[in-house]
């Protein structure tokens, strides 16, 4: 192998033939979005599209300035201003693989307690929109009324020290206070996280925390401020050693390569307060159906893989593929999917749900993503509360049957009880793990104690066509194993 080139913008000159590179002069950008959360998912699709926006001569005073809130984030921090907030994406398809260097980030905010630098820049009037990627379960909802939980603890730190504060909305607020009157004016927040409505819950936690403070300041926001809502979706797997590996084979010495499947999707309601980019001349999509569109989304391929990560796991299978590989869990999220889930979510333009759900099979099965099952069951108690328990009560309220999605929250108390099917010990997975763990020990003798969480499942111990289901699942999981429940519900 050729000797590797460190990735920088005084190298891209030098980078290999073959890997496509910033079409854009990088130092005659100007920062128009701060973006909080710079993980692989946003490096690989919110900060693409922008890339080839700027290849196209578009929008450069909208370039990208990243910023964390939490002290892991300097570790990111440093690792991407060390190449000059570049990334490397790669492409894996099965018809072979393909990479491009992304230049739309031009800095990374120091990462503080406080968040002074954070606030600084957010009281640029230059910046007018504030993007961000913390996670299903970063938003601080409570999960039984879907209010914004003002008891949390990082909320109550935050109304107490609104000039330092803790939480990526807490640093909004504090530079909206400034903003207001300076002139600067408001600026869009722009969640880019899988939750339905994500914008409206990104307003419920901005204008929530302001309120607890500042009553004046809250109905300022509120009215000025915008908050659309949007739908993301590309497979993002996380970097390891395979991936570092990867990005060497193309020549370059990247510490931070973000691979990802060749399906991009991006759907947002052209809501924004003080400008936008113009996102759909790359390929993204300005609608007022956003709320179909990520519905079919978050049910089908966010659903599915909890369908799919969690059996896995138990079974000892490493990857997403290698578990569309396996007939029986296979069968389990084509039947599931087909019987329970797709009648409850609406056409797109472009797609019909079941038209969906093949195309979600094949990208869950693409063998070049090596996307992990642990990965993508991390953090149950948001995603199944998100992505799952919303169409059991579909189900429900029309009828319908949900043995199968009863088996899919049976397998995930049979997962959280922290061992797998060959006895090897399951590490927390799980913002909660603790709590899960010790329910999940409960509910061996009593199955019931796990829908007895009401903050994930409300009342759903009380609707008998789902509990009663749960119970029989759950008894069968502890009693016969994984597949053996599996092949029961497929052979039912």
């Amino acid at each position: 192998m050729n000797e590797l080139v460190p990735l920088s913008t005084a190298t891209l000159n030098a980078m290999p033939d073959g890997v496509r590179l910033p079409g854009y002069d990088r130092q005659a950008l100007t920062a128009g979005i701060v973006h909080i959360g710079l993980g692989n998912f946003h490096r690989a699709h919110q900060a693409w599209y922008l890339h080839r926006l700027f290849d196209l001569g578009l929008c450069h005073d909208w370039a990208i300035l990243g910023a964390g809130v939490r002290p892991n984030d300097a570790v990111s921090r440093e690792r991407l201003i060390a190449q000059d907030c570049l990334t490397t994406l790669i492409e894996l398809d099965p018809t072979g693989m393909s990479a491009e260097v992304c230049g739309s980030m031009i800095g990374y905010l120091p990462v503080e307690d406080g968040n002074g630098a954070l606030i600084r820049a957010m009281t640029d009037p230059a910046i007018r929109i504030v993007a961000l990627t913390v996670t299903e379960g970063g938003y601080y909802v409570d999960a039984v009324t879907g209010a914004f939980d003002t008891t949390h603890p990082d909320i109550v730190h935050d109304a107490s020290n609104p000039e330092t504060p803790r939480t990526a909305f807490g640093a909004m607020v504090a530079a909206l206070k400034q903003r207001r009157p300076s002139g600067a004016g408001p600026f869009t927040g722009q969640s880019c996280d899988n939750l339905q409505g994500n914008g409206t819950v990104l307003r419920q936690a901005v204008v929530g925390l302001a309120r607890l403070t500042d009553p004046d300041l809250a109905d300022w926001i509120d009215t000025n401020c915008s908050f659309p809502n949007a739908m993301v979706d590309c497979i993002v797997p996380a970097t390891g050693p395979k991936e570092l590996e990867l990005v060497k084979s193309f020549g370059i010495a990247d510490n931070a390569p973000v691979t990802h499947e060749n399906f991009r999707q991006w759907v947002i309601e052209d809501d924004f307060c003080n400008g936008r980019p113009d996102w759909d001349k790359t390929g993204a999509t300005f609608s007022d159906r956003v709320h179909d569109f990520e519905t079919m989304k978050l049910r089908i391929l966010n659903g599915g893989h909890q369908v799919i990560a969690v059996p896995g796991e138990l079974l000892g299978i490493d990857s997403i593929a290698a578990s569309m590989a396996n007939p029986a869990i296979r069968g389990l999220l084509q039947k599931v999917m087909t019987e329970e889930v797709v009648q409850h979510v609406a056409p797109v333009p472009g797609f019909t749900a079941p038209e969906y759900l093949d195309l979600i099979d094949r990208r869950f099965s693409n063998p070049e993503i090596a996307d992990t099952t642990r990965r993508v069951a991390f953090d149950g108690s948001s995603r199944q509360t998100g992505f799952v328990i919303p169409s059991i009560r579909d189900g429900l309220d029309t009828g319908a049957s949900v043995t199968g999605l009863a088996l899919v929250s049976a397998l995930w108390a049979r997962y959280c009880q922290g061992v797998r099917e060959d006895g090897s010990k399951v590490e927390p997975n799980d913002p909660n793990w603790d709590a899960l763990y010790q329910t999940a020990g409960e509910a061996r003798t009593c199955p019931l104690a796990w829908l007895e969480m009401e903050r994930y499942y409300g009342d759903l111990a009380r609707e008998n066509p789902f509990s009663n289901a749960f119970e029989r699942w759950l008894t069968m999981l502890n009693t016969d194993g994984t597949e053996a429940a599996i092949n029961a519900y497929l052979n039912g």
